[in-house]
Order: structure tokens, then sequence, then C-alpha cells
């Protein structure tokens, strides 16, 4: 009797540790499982595409060598020139911008719309001949744009690459504190991979071990991608650029229509929600786009610029300079008729939100410190499709042969104070997450309790 007594002391002891520590750890165990069981793709995709347009300078230099290569002279044609011989190429066409070369070798780079195509027309600026063209939409590196950004099914292709990046920093949350040594731990197989324990541990380590130390850059890489998206993206815009500034116009208050400049020209990411400012119809004949030039040279302006052309009555040249490093950025709507400067924004007068994003884009692009940017970013994605196949053999070599294998989910329904604020932060920072997360919580806890069947197939 005594010695029963003595049991049931002990095992009531023992109880509290039991529950706490597996509700805890089968949770996250759970939660990272289902988001690098769903996502793990996307995020494969998104790492090969992202390491491919990391090149895009590279790479559209040589697929288009034969149209963008000319020989350098003496003497270039004008602006208005150049444009002129387009239009006589192509006299149904819509010219939409202009965009020289910074090098005395290659060919001016003329927009065009034609039968409701873009096309990018390239004409030599010594004798103004056309060296070739290529269609905007077909460019290889616009689809790889594409699939990049909206897996090129547009707005719900959006959200899912959205969905998936928010994710991903839960994945590295999760996993950091599944990593995390408890006890007595050798650094093989914490911080150095197991090359000899199996195949089993190897694509263990090789998952945990990666994940460790490419967890910042990946962050980075992540914070820095999202300002693109459509949710989450569009509201750090419209926070970070409402403190934009902008140096004193010609007028006070030019008149401004409700056309965002993203829609009429490419603009620096900081400057794309600006209300596109009207031409004042005081004139009848529209400025040589000469005119627009001489305002860069005189303000000493970055050569590496795109003057998109006025559209209709009221339309405005719209200067962009988009330099590798985004402290060279400059926006600038010109009046068509009286060469008046209506907007004037550089990067010294974006909010500091607005500066930080923007450096982020560049590195995320691989332009801010050349070579060594685009090689840093390409080691991160080739990391990423490492981190997310090793998990998925993981997950094919432990699960059971007629199941889905997932982690068993914890023994006590109780959840930590600390875990809710957690999902609380999450779903308040990431919305995408918020509504995903109320899903899985539906489906983990409601579904699968009412379905036997299905709760033993998935584990």
């Amino acid at each position: 009797m005594h010695s029963n007594q003595q049991l049931e002391v002990k095992e009531t002891k023992k109880q509290p540790q039991v529950a706490a520590t597996p509700s805890w750890y089968a949770t996250i165990w759970r939660w990272h499982f289902y988001a690098g069981f769903i996502f793990a793709p996307f995020l494969i995709i998104l790492a090969i595409t992202g390491g491919i347009y990391l090149f895009k300078p590279q790479i559209e230099e040589w697929l288009y060598r034969d149209a963008i290569t000319i020989q350098a002279q003496s003497e270039k044609w004008t602006a208005t020139q150049q444009i002129e011989a387009v239009k006589n190429a192509y006299p149904t066409a819509n010219i939409t911008s202009y965009s020289p070369s910074t090098m005395q070798d290659r060919a001016t780079e003329i927009k065009v719309i034609e039968n409701g195509e873009s096309k990018s027309i390239y004409v030599n600026p010594y004798n103004g001949q056309v060296t070739g063209e290529v269609n905007n939409d077909q460019r290889f590196m616009v689809i790889i744009k594409e699939l990049h950004g909206e897996l090129m099914i547009g707005k719900t292709g959006d959200r899912l690459v959205e969905l998936a990046s928010c994710w991903a920093v839960i994945l590295i949350v999760t996993g950091i504190y599944l990593w995390w040594p408890r006890g007595n731990r050798s650094l093989f197989g914490t911080l150095i991979p197991r090359f000899s324990n199996g195949k089993r541990i190897f694509w263990r380590d090789i998952h945990v071990v990666t994940g460790i130390w490419l967890s910042g850059l990946i962050l980075i890489l992540i914070f820095t991608g999202l300002p693109w998206s459509g949710v989450w993206g569009e509201a750090i815009q419209k926070i970070s650029t409402a403190t934009n500034t902008g140096r004193p116009a010609a007028l006070s208050a030019p008149p401004q229509s409700t056309i965002p400049t993203k829609d009429i020209a490419e603009v620096s990411w900081a400057t794309e929600q600006v209300p596109v400012p009207n031409s004042l119809q005081e004139g009848t004949v529209t400025i040589p786009i000469e005119n627009a030039i001489k305002i860069l040279e005189e303000k000493s302006l970055d050569n590496d610029y795109t003057i998109s052309l006025p559209r209709g009555d009221t339309g405005v040249y719209t200067v962009s300079i988009r330099p590798k490093k985004p402290e060279g950025q400059a926006t600038l709507h010109i009046d068509q008729y009286s060469s008046e400067v209506l907007t004037d924004i550089r990067f010294s007068d974006y909010g500091p939100l607005a500066k930080a994003i923007s450096i982020g884009i560049a590195l995320h692009e691989g332009r801010y410190f050349g070579l060594a940017n685009q090689l840093l970013c390409l080691f991160v994605c080739i990391g990423i499709v490492f981190i997310a196949v090793s998990g998925l053999i993981m997950w094919w070599k432990r699960k059971p042969k007629g199941k889905l294998g997932a982690p068993a989910a914890p023994n006590s329904t109780t959840v930590s104070k600390t875990l809710v604020l957690i999902i609380i932060a999450f779903s308040l920072f990431f919305p995408l997450v918020g509504i995903s997360l109320i899903v899985v919580l539906l489906f983990d806890w409601l579904l699968l309790n009412r379905l036997p069947k299905l709760k033993q197939w998935i584990g």
C-alpha cells in the first residue's frame, strides 16, 4: 500500500513535465510541418526564379546582343531625330518612352505600343537605324519576373507568393525554436552537419544546419521582397511614402490627377504612388524632349534615365532615374507646354522607412554592390532550395506507408499565453497569415476530430 502511494506521488509529479513540454513542442513542430509541406514548392520556385532574375543585366545583354550592341561613332542624333526614325519605321505605333544608353557602343531603347503590344525598339543613336525589336510581354526576364512575383496567374498568384513569403518567416522562427539546443549538444548536428551517421541524419542536418546559418540572410531577402506584394506591400508603401516631401515646384500647387505615377511610367518604388500632375494647357505646342533632357543636365542628375512621353493634352514628361544605388534616384514630372518642373522627388526627399526599403530593394535585386551582391543573393537562393528539398526528403523518409506522416497533435489542448501572443503578433503584422492560421486551426481542431479516417491518414 505504501509503495503504491509512493508510485502515485511520483506519477503526479511527472505529469506536468510530460504535458507541458510536448504541448509546446508538438504544436510548433506541427505548424512547421504544415507550413513546410504546403509552401516548400512555392519557395523552391521563388528561389530559382529569383536566382535567375538577379542576373537580368547580364542575361539580357547576351540574349539581345545583336540588337543592343553597335559600333561607337563620333556624333549622335538628337532624341527627337531618333524618335522620328522609329515613327517612320513603325507608323502605326504610339511612342511611350525614350531611354538612351550610358555606354557609347549600346543602342537607344524606345518603347512603343503597336496593335496593343508593348515593344522595345533599339535604335543606333549615330545614324537612326533600327537595330532590332523585342516584344516586352515575351521577354525571358519578364516571364521570370511574372513567375517570381505572381506565378503567372495574376492577382491570385501574387497573394500565394505573399502568403508563402510570410509563412517562410514562420518556418524560420519555428525552425529556430525546434533547433534550439536543449541539454548537452555537440557542435555536430547543431552547427556542423554529420555526414557519416546515415542518410536520415545527413538530410536532417543539411536541413537544420543550413537553415540556421542562413536564417538571417533569408529573413532579409524576404522582407526586402515583400514591399512588392499586393496586401502587405501596398500597405507598407502607403505608410512609408506618406512622408515623402519633394522639392519646391514652379507652381506652389500644380493641378493633380488621380493617376499614380506607376500607371504611366516605370519609376522607383518610393514614388509609384505619387499622383501625376497635369500640364497647364497654356500652349498648343508640346516642347521637344530635348527640353526635358536639358533640365536633367542643369540639375546634374544621373544620365541613366528614362523619359516617358506625355499622354493626352494634360499629360506630362515623366523622368525616371533609377541607378544601381537608390541614393541617386529621382522622379520628375515636367509640363509638356512650359517646361516647368511640376514634381521633383529625390532619394533625400524620402521618409526614413522609404529610404530603408529602397536600399533593401536594391539589395534584393542584387544591384547595390555589383557582382558580389548578385552572388551573395544567389548563394541564399541556393540555400533556400537546399533547405526546402532536404525538408521534403526528410518527410519522405520518415512518413509511414500509406499516411501523410504529420507530427502528432499535442497531448494537451492548453495553449501557452506566449504562443497566443505570437499568433496574434504574426496575424496583425501579416494579414494573410492571420486568415490562413484560422483555416489551419479550423482544419486541425474541428475537421480532423470529426473525420477519424482522415485524422489517421494525416498521422
